[in-house]
């Protein structure tokens, strides 16, 4: 079932937990072999696994490929990552 946020749809395909297709992207936040986050139309996508690689990006359609063993998927609000990332950088800081 699509729901629609503003102008977009984000949607999520897993094929074998190996290739994922992701539309309704809005930002790539940061990649490694472990973890990528995203930033979507439907919040923060932290996707976890091991061997992942960004196959295919494009932020003008708003579409990102991964492969790689995909273990978890878990989605929190923008707004929740923000006030994790200022609490994380004001202890570094202090």
């Amino acid at each position: 079932m699509e729901e629609k946020t503003g102008n977009k749809t984000h949607k999520v395909l897993l094929s074998n937990r190996k290739t994922g297709n992701f539309s309704g992207v809005v930002d790539v936040l940061s990649f490694d072999v472990a973890e990528i986050l995203l930033e979507t139309e439907q919040g923060m996508l932290l996707i976890k696994g091991s061997d992942l690689h960004v196959n295919r990006l494009s932020l003008e359609k708003g579409e990102v490929d991964v492969e790689g063993r995909i273990d978890s998927l878990a989605y929190s609000e923008v707004k929740d990552y923000g006030k994790q990332a200022e609490s994380f950088l004001g202890r570094l800081f202090k």
